[in-house]
């Protein structure tokens, strides 16, 4: 065996030098009489070789093991077209043979991934695919994947598959799949961590069935009925899109009145009995009583004695005797009875007509006695135009003219001739009827009205306390005295940031009306509402405390009045202006008061009947009957997308200081009176001035964003900077704008101080929606605006210490306060107020004012028809005229009138329908020729 050539048992194998520390590279063979290394083509020195030898036993060949150490510093001074090398070379006596190479390289494994995983959203059921190079190194990184810092394993999950050149590939998405997922890479010399990369699994909502519809929300009438569905099949899960869609869909219902029995007319009596009876009956099909409607009341039977109870215990056979009287006596005793009879109705017949005569009844008067009793009050307004435009003649000043909309205040007096009570129903041709209207009022959309009068006595403006009664006595002379400590409050809409508007008056027994100014609310309180003898101080404020929630977005200012503890002894009409457009059923609009730990709770949706308040919604005003006082706001949630709300739309400019740049700030605020003076207040404060009409647009719940846009500047006179032509608001800046005015602004510079002039077009619109065009026309004025001391109306200087153009006197008490004088008005009430065998007569005053939904309100107040006069005075304060109310009891006068002249059923109307009807007509035609 020792005539063999070496054979190599161990070869040298491929080494990495990790960091400073040297590398060993062994060979063993046998049979070898001396091994040496050589490294890239040279012999390595003797010196630098170990070498062992030991003889295998049962052979007895030589076997020899060398190994030498390669350095750090040796491979790093080693240039070669190839890496470090080494190779082994045994001898024996019949030649030589070589080991492979073994390469000898400097392990490194960089920081910097060339590719990290990136974080993803991915809908469930979706595949997640993340990517990553590792950084480059040697040997070659190798990469694993944690999820949470835990170790993900293809292996045990066969979804997961990170074979892919080093990819971690999940085939469909799980929820569990969600978490934050990292790339590590190592290698023999060092561990790198990637960038986390989080992975979101949302589900997208889904809807579930919908319910079945609700019940009819009236009891009678006309009424909405509705159903619901929720996001909840799925509900969206880590940020997935809400349900497309509505969650309520309404429609119109029909449920049918209660109609109460009425008896048929009477058959004819029957025969005579042989008890001297006879007998009639009747049915109670005059209607019959239907959808819960009562039954008649009374007998359905009457009986009578046919002999004029002559008849004795034998029956008719005894009546013999009665004809043994002499037929003579008969004709005498019958003339006497119908004298008496006749002397008697005549006498009754007298005393109601000198009754009727001399003193008032109940009677309710018709259109007749409104139009006789007063007349439309007539104002002229104080200039044509909106006094805040500019024209090319005169430059107003914020600061001391009248806001657009007219202030909402009382006239410092009005005249009011009053005539004698009983000249209302009593026919005097030769008096000439004068009752100008007591109250005129406006909720910031009229003109401001000029008035030449001094200030009544009864008007108290806020904070002020006037002395009431002789010799100088306060109100703390009258009787029980309640009134709150007295803070003078000067209600004014310079207002900087958003404090509290307030406003206050002193009220008792005789009622009265507070408002804010050019805020849209007011307050009326109605006659008999405060107890006699005793006064109150309450007061009106407007606060901001209720943010936009979920769905809902508030419509209307937060109106609180009080003060707490307040009771009334029948509702007080609030009314309150609101922004949505209720032309359509697109809203589910709700009423919420705030407790007394600062939340807000719902107190009645506005299509639904409640007893606990009652919500007349209007175009532009909402007027509330409430009896607790509290803060109070509407909202709403846009139930298509078709709801919609009004903006008002604005443009103010002023010269900057340079006098070389225009500013033209344009505002988008909700379309009511209090959001649009704040804007106003702003600009006074900047010195700005109004450019055109503001005008109204309708933005609709689509989610489109709002563009304003300036066009057509003249290019020779004017310039602007580009890309600055058109700005936007996204559709939640301007759905939920009621907390701030949303503003754009454009600068304009002018190439010489000699253009004063500009005109432009500001064109307002939402993407696939309505539009508005703001025409611009003004003279440029560089003359900074002088700042003047307003002239106060005369009622009202010693009422405050600063007027700013608005009128104060903000309260009226007793008559002035309302349109309806209190005679009649007790005289209606005490006419529907009174049942009927119809039923409630002021079902019938409700249903010809339009005021007929949730009648269960007024059912349950002591006087239904004072509470819906009193709502009617609300719902009519900006108009001067009482036509509404005058037609409604003239057609109630006809159609007690059609009842009253059927001779046939004279007698069964005369029991049905109470006196007063008759009255009531015969008090209109006198009134109607009077008037004439």
């Amino acid at each position: 065996m020792s005539g063999t050539l070496p054979h190599f048992l161990q070869e040298p194998d491929d080494a990495y030098i990790v960091k400073s520390n040297p590398i060993k590279l062994r060979c063993r063979a046998r049979p070898a009489l001396q091994i040496f290394f050589k490294c890239n083509g040279e012999w390595v020195h003797q010196n630098q070789h170990t070498s062992l030898e030991h003889t295998e036993l049962g052979t007895g060949l030589k076997i020899r093991e060398v190994m030498i150490n390669v350095s750090r510093q040796q491979v790093e001074d080693f240039h070669g077209p190839e890496d470090y090398w080494c190779l082994c070379v045994a001898w024996s006596h019949l030649g030589t043979s070589k080991s492979r190479k073994a390469t000898v390289r400097i392990a490194y494994l960089r920081k910097n991934f060339e590719q990290e995983p990136q974080g993803m959203e991915v809908p469930i059921n979706g595949m997640i695919v993340l990517h990553c190079r590792p950084p480059e190194g040697v040997p070659a990184a190798e990469v694993e994947w944690l999820k949470n810092e835990e170790l993900v394993s293809s292996l045990e999950d066969i979804n997961i598959d990170t074979r892919a050149d080093h990819n971690l590939i999940i085939n469909e998405a799980r929820l569990s799949d969600s978490g934050n997922y990292t790339c590590l890479a190592s290698n023999i010399v060092a561990r790198r961590r990637s960038a986390t990369a989080t992975v979101i699994v949302f589900v997208n909502g889904g809807w579930s069935s919908w319910t079945d519809w609700s019940e009819c929300n009236v009891r009678c009438g006309r009424g909405i009925q509705k159903r619901t569905r929720t996001c909840t099949n799925p509900a969206p899960l880590n940020g997935g899109a809400f349900c497309e869609g509505m969650s309520v869909q309404k429609s119109t219902c029909t449920s049918p009145c209660p109609v109460d029995g009425g008896w048929a007319e009477w058959t004819m009596w029957s025969v005579c009995s042989s008890e001297c009876e006879r007998q009639r009956t009747r049915e109670c099909t005059d209607p019959e009583p239907k959808h819960g409607g009562r039954l008649c009341d009374g007998a359905a039977l009457d009986t009578d004695n046919c002999t004029g109870d002559l008849c004795i215990q034998g029956g008719l056979s005894h009546i013999n005797t009665f004809k043994t009287l002499p037929s003579n006596d008969v004709a005498l005793y019958s003339g006497l009875a119908a004298g008496l009879v006749t002397v008697v109705v005549l006498v009754i017949a007298v005393t109601l007509y000198r009754r009727n005569q001399s003193e008032y009844g109940v009677d309710v008067i018709d259109s007749s006695a409104l139009t006789g009793g007063f007349q439309s009050f007539s104002f002229k307004s104080a200039r044509q135009g909106n006094p805040l435009l500019m024209n090319s003649s005169m430059q107003p000043d914020l600061t001391v003219s009248r806001t657009y909309t007219g202030p909402i205040c009382f006239p410092d007096s009005m005249e009011k001739e009053l005539i004698p009570e009983p000249a209302l129903f009593d026919p005097l041709p030769d008096l000439k009827v004068k009752v100008h209207s007591s109250f005129m009022v406006s909720l910031g959309v009229s003109e401001r009205a000029e008035y030449h009068a001094k200030a009544p006595s009864q008007t108290f403006p806020r904070g002020v306390v006037q002395e009431i009664g002789g010799g100088g006595g306060t109100l703390r002379g009258r009787g029980k005295s309640q009134l709150a400590p007295v803070q003078p409050v000067l209600v004014s809409s310079m207002m900087t940031g958003k404090r509290p508007l307030r406003t206050s008056g002193v009220f008792g027994h005789g009622g009265g009306r507070l408002v804010v100014p050019n805020a849209g609310v007011s307050l009326l309180v109605p006659h008999g509402a405060i107890e006699e003898d005793t006064t109150w101080e309450l007061y009106m404020s407007i606060t901001h405390a209720l943010s936009d929630e979920g769905q809902e977005i508030l419509l209307s200012p937060e109106v609180t009045y009080g003060p707490p503890g307040l009771t009334f002894s029948c509702p007080v009409a609030l009314t309150v202006a609101h922004c949505a457009d209720v032309s359509s059923e697109d809203w589910n609009i709700k009423l919420k008061r705030q407790t007394q730990d600062n939340s807000w709770e719902e107190v009645m949706t506005v299509e639904e009947e409640s007893t606990s308040c009652y919500c007349l919604l209007d175009t532009q005003c909402c007027h509330l009957l409430v009896e607790r006082p509290g803060c109070y706001a509407l909202v709403g949630e846009a139930l298509t997308q078709a709801a919609g709300k009004r903006l008002r739309l604005a443009a103010f400019g002023n010269m900057e200081p340079n006098f070389l740049n225009y500013s033209i700030r344009v505002y988008c605020v909700d379309d009511t009176p209090h959001a649009f003076q704040e804007v106003v207040s702003v600009e006074r404060g900047r010195g700005g001035r109004l450019l055109e009409e503001p005008k109204t647009l309708l933005f609709r719940a689509n989610s489109f964003s709002l563009q304003v846009s300036i066009q057509d500047i003249p290019q020779f006179l004017w310039s602007i900077k580009p890309f600055t032509t058109c700005q936007e608001f996204s559709f939640s800046q301007v759905w939920c704008s009621s907390q701030s005015p949303l503003q754009c602004a454009f600068s304009l510079e002018r190439y010489s101080p000699a253009a004063n002039q500009l005109s432009c077009k500001i064109s307002v619109r939402q993407v696939k929606g309505h539009e508005q065009i703001l025409q611009v026309y003004t003279t440029i004025a560089e003359v900074r605006p002088t700042h003047r001391t307003p002239n106060c109306s005369p009622g009202a200087t010693a009422l405050t210490a600063h007027c700013s153009g608005y009128c104060t006197i903000t309260s009226q008490t007793g008559s002035r306060a309302f349109k309806i004088p209190l005679s009649i008005h007790q005289r209606i009430c005490a006419t529907f107020d009174t049942a009927n065998a119809k039923g409630k007569d002021w079902q019938l005053l409700a249903q010809k004012l339009h005021i007929d939904r949730n009648l269960g309100y007024f059912a349950r107040q002591t006087s239904p028809s004072a509470v819906i006069l009193s709502l009617w005075e609300a719902q009519h304060q900006e108009r001067g005229d009482l036509d509404t109310l005058a037609s409604a009891l003239e057609e109630i006068g006809k159609v007690q009138s059609k009842h009253s002249t059927s001779a046939d059923t004279l007698d069964r109307i005369s029991k049905t329908i109470p006196s007063s009807d008759s009255t009531m007509n015969r008090s209109s035609e006198e009134l109607d020729a009077n008037h004439t």
